[in-house]
């Protein structure tokens, strides 16, 4: 009987995939390593076909490090990126155009127009969101006015865990996590798509996949054509995890109110999970992955804190190794001797939603050198995670005890002890496999009843965790006032365009 879990997860910049044992042992890891396509400032896209490729390659390499046997994996997750528009595929589910991903910002004028004509209360209390050029149901609006030949054409717009579903299973499936965080169209308090908002909005809900599932619900069973592929046994049951952010939150062993979790990755999302339905339109709320029909996800997140990371590699440090710059940085003083970075690289999602804010660098001197530079950004970073998590408290969220962080980022001891510093709260970082494709797994485990929810932080037990206990938070309480007082006052300037030279 096979007893071997597969989770996969699709990021914006890589896939990853993770053959766990059905006690949670890591068994093997595969990764494969891709692009996005930048056209214009501000514009994010990738190709469906990406996503597949990098399944392939990433589950091809975990079996290959597991030295398992075909028929010994039970079950596949996949968990992926936010998506934003999905990609728009024909009748033969054929894709027509990219996607416009989580970090495209280009729909600024649909935003507008939907806080105009349809109203942000209005929006709020059905969806439990906003509108911003972030929100997969405002990039469709753009879709359809600047791209009328793909609008026409397409049958289904499907985000990229449903498109890889279907080339997986055949299934035209989206679980319940992804179809909130498009935001827009989808009622948050009934679980189901929002007839009115579709229509008022001009959605055609035919263009959506029908069938909402939860993640713990099998989508469907994995094809002949796509076992051989993979080289796993045809038949066996795919779940659609969810959303990587959601999916992460589960990995770091979050499966009940109460913890929060940083997930540092491409981008941060930093979140908790609550039974409440959504308490501000500054946050971004959907299902969870567990208990998807009473528990909800409520996040914050910066849009760039991996990319940053590269980013400055690319322009200030590429003849170096991260190494070489941690050290550098954990050379300067906390506060970076008054250098304060503004994250914004590809405008900023919550809690300020602007699509026209862009990075700084401010209180440069001759003092500085590159190691003050790159603790700048990560200390930026910190304070971007700080926002949300401040904005949340106000809201009226408790927000308490240590905060968990996954993804690449928590990899990097500096960063994680800038993170404790910054906000007051101790880190537990879980560095390596505590990440969606993990939590992917778990979610198969969930599904196939191999594991109850309670089970789960067990599973963490085997994976390698530090804490960081905050230690000198003075010099942070300083940054992180002139942090929120210089984006205050660049916020006018942004708005006139000034940082494209418009």
């Amino acid at each position: 009987m096979p007893e071997l879990l597969l989770g996969v997860d699709i990021g914006t910049s890589s896939a990853k995939a993770v053959v766990l044992d059905s006690g949670g042992r890591v068994l093997g890891e595969g990764q494969a390593a891709y692009t996005l396509a930048t056209p214009q400032p501000n514009w994010a896209e990738q190709e469906a076909e990406v996503w597949w490729s990098g399944l392939v390659e990433a589950v091809r390499k975990a079996l290959k490090v597991s030295r398992i046997q075909e028929g010994e994996v039970a079950a596949l997750g996949v968990s992926a990126l936010y998506g934003g528009s999905g990609v728009p595929v024909d009748a033969g589910f054929r894709p027509l155009a990219p996607a416009l991903i989580w970090m495209d910002r280009r729909a600024e004028e649909e935003s507008a127009w939907v806080l105009k004509e349809i109203g942000l209360e209005r929006l709020f209390a059905i969806t439990g969101n906003g509108a911003d050029p972030y929100y997969g149901f405002t990039k469709l609006l753009w879709v359809r006015r600047h791209w009328p030949e793909v609008w026409a054409k397409a049958r289904y717009f499907l985000p990229p865990g449903s498109f890889l579903v279907h080339r997986l299973t055949g299934e035209v499936v989206v679980d319940h996590v992804t179809a909130g965080n498009l935001g827009g169209i989808y009622d948050l308090r009934k679980r189901a798509w929002s007839e009115s908002l579709a229509e008022a909005l001009g959605i055609p809900l035919e263009r959506l996949p029908e069938r909402l599932i939860a993640p713990t619900e099998p989508a469907g069973r994995l094809r002949e054509e796509a076992a051989r592929t993979l080289g796993l046994p045809s038949g066996i049951p795919v779940f659609s995890a969810g959303i990587d952010a959601a999916v992460a939150t589960l990995s770091a062993g979050a499966v009940r109110p109460g913890p929060h979790v940083a997930m540092l990755g491409t981008s941060m999302c930093w979140g908790f999970v609550s039974p409440e339905l959504s308490k501000t339109p500054a946050l971004v709320s959907m299902p969870y992955v567990l208990e998807s029909e009473r528990l909800v996800y409520t996040f914050g997140g910066a849009a760039t804190a991996g990319a940053a990371v590269a980013w400055f590699r690319g322009v200030f440090g590429e003849e170096v190794d991260l190494a070489t710059l941690e050290q550098e940085a954990a050379g300067a003083p906390p506060g970076s001797a008054g250098l304060v970075f503004l994250p914004y690289l590809m405008g900023e999602r919550s809690p300020i939603w602007d699509p026209k804010a862009h990075g700084v660098f401010a209180g440069l001197s001759l003092v500085h050198t590159r190691g003050h530079l790159y603790r700048a950004v990560l200390e930026g970073l910190a304070y971007a995670l700080r926002h949300n998590l401040e904005v949340a408290r106000q809201a009226g969220y408790r927000v308490e005890g240590e905060m968990r962080a996954v993804g690449g980022g928590a990899r990097s001891p500096l960063w994680m002890q800038i993170l404790a510093d910054a906000t007051g709260y101790p880190v537990r970082a879980v560095p390596e496999g505590g990440e969606a494709a993990f939590g992917s797994a778990m979610v198969t485990a969930l599904g196939l009843g191999w594991a109850r929810a309670e089970d789960l932080p067990a599973w963490l037990s085997g994976l390698e965790q530090k804490v960081f206990l905050p230690q000198n938070g003075g010099p942070y309480r300083e940054g992180y006032t002139r942090y929120l007082e210089l984006y205050g006052q660049l916020q006018t300037w942004f708005a006139r365009g000034q940082a494209q030279g418009s």
